[in-house]
């Protein structure tokens, strides 16, 4: 009845659980996609300012190109180069009219010398400064180039008032087809300015549809965490049965050998003790029969032991604390001093539960006896409301813990086959050892 009412109050809790167990990946697969939806749109907006201030500077590009070559080269005369007054003023008049404005604010004119004939900065007028590389290629091979401007340069010691400039040179032509190179500085804010505006025009585009995608997917996480949970309920239950015909089939095991082999062992050693009580029976013989009745006697004791390994018949009444004393009885009779410290177990444990962590102690008081050499072993246990734990630790030699693998290979399971029944279960079992320093085995499982 008991076992009843606990397989009935169990899914009550696994709904609990269930529901935990499917929030919280949502969450926190909500808060990874928050968090790649911040960092792609931080990268997009990154790269797409770039791109924008690409496009502003083509548009500056293409700008100066209109201006100096739509607008000013038509009224250059032949006597720019040689800063003929009235060459010069047609030039001045044409740039603050229709050439400067708010981020275009600085105009030069060089020769290829690298004279200074027109500047709307009147003091550079005349003066001259050797010309850079990238400018005498834009000259000579008539190429639209754009740089940050040096303000350290002496040329441009007017331009420091404007901040960062940047400048944008090509070359221009007299009508006597002489090459005179066109430089103009535009405040590098406007430029910003002018990617920012180009990356707010689609930023909107961009980060919506990534948090649309955002939102579209919480759904189906939520879809897929429940599948992945009613799969994981599912999987428990068949292992809970699984579990339960286990203990039914050596319960019966047990049972019928109790009630069968060793009933008729323990009646054909009463018959052969009988026999050779008889005074009739020759002293040979009834030696032979007294040694047949002492063999069978051990042979029940052997047997016994093996079917309480098989169904502990009072574990479930003695719960898990006095099973391992009864382990730890049945080692000291071997020759194993065994200390067991239980502290903080309930009163009752899912029988699967206990069942377990006395299989785990089971057998590694086993390993201990026939492997370790040790002289005495210590067996803690304890609880807490989601799980119940075991260790046993021992003084022997130890052993280097890969060597559980080579002999499972050889078909020696032990410990590693209690590991996968552990796992199956949704526990761990982790195994600690060094040559000479002796064994722990740690065995912790959850509690439904």
């Amino acid at each position: 009845m008991n076992n009843t009412r606990r397989r009935r109050r169990r899914p009550g809790v696994s709904s609990a659980t269930g529901r935990r167990v499917v929030v919280v990946p949502v969450i926190q697969f909500a808060v990874i996609g928050l968090a790649a939806v911040v960092i792609v749109g931080l990268a997009t907006a990154t790269a797409s300012r770039r791109v924008g201030q690409r496009e502003a500077i083509s548009d500056v590009r293409t700008t100066t190109l209109i201006k100096a070559q739509g607008l000013v080269e038509p009224v250059v005369t032949n006597g720019l180069p040689a800063s003929d007054p009235a060459a010069v003023e047609a030039v001045a008049k044409l740039v603050e009219q229709s050439v400067v404005d708010a981020s275009l604010v600085r105009v030069k004119v060089w020769t290829a010398d690298g004279t200074i004939v027109y500047s709307n900065a009147s003091q550079l007028q005349g003066t001259r400064y050797p010309l850079g590389a990238d400018e005498l290629a834009s000259l000579h091979n008539g190429l639209i180039q754009a740089d940050v401007s040096d303000l350290s340069s002496p040329e441009n010691r007017y331009e420091h008032g404007f901040g960062k400039l940047l400048e944008v040179y090509l070359p221009i032509h007299t009508p006597d087809g002489q090459r005179l190179l066109f430089e103009a500085y535009y405040r590098y804010d406007a430029v910003s300015a002018a990617g920012r505006q180009i990356w707010g025009s689609f930023a909107p585009v961009s980060v919506g549809s990534l948090i649309a995608l955002e939102l579209l997917q919480i759904p189906l996480a939520w879809s897929l965490a429940a599948r992945l949970r009613q799969r994981q309920r599912e999987r428990e239950r068949l292992l809970q049965h699984a579990v339960d015909a286990s203990d039914i089939e050596r319960r019966r095991i047990a049972s019928d050998l109790h009630d069968g082999v060793v009933q008729d062992l323990v009646g054909m050693s009463f018959a052969l003790a009988a026999a050779a009580r008889q005074e009739s029976m020759p002293t040979g013989a009834a030696d032979k029969l007294r040694d047949a009745s002492d063999s069978l006697r051990t042979s029940v004791t052997a047997l016994r032991s093996t079917l309480v390994d098989i169904y502990p018949r009072d574990l479930a009444e003695l719960g898990l604390a006095g099973g391992l004393d009864d382990l730890a009885g049945d080692a000291s009779a071997n020759g194993l001093q065994v200390n067991v410290t239980a502290s903080g177990l309930p009163s009752t444990l899912p029988r699967p539960v206990t069942s377990l962590l006395y299989r785990a102690v089971r057998e590694a008081l086993r390993n201990v006896e026939r492997h370790a050499s040790a002289s005495r072993a210590t067996v803690r246990a304890g609880a807490d409301r989601t799980s119940a734990w075991v260790s046993v630790a021992d003084d022997g030699t130890g052993f280097d813990p890969e060597i559980l693998q080579a002999r499972a290979v050889e078909g020696h399971l032990g410990l590693r086959g209690l590991e996968g029944v552990v796992r199956d279960a949704g526990g761990l079992l982790r195994v600690e050892s060094e040559p000479g320093r002796g064994t722990t085995v740690f065995v912790e499982v959850p509690i439904p």
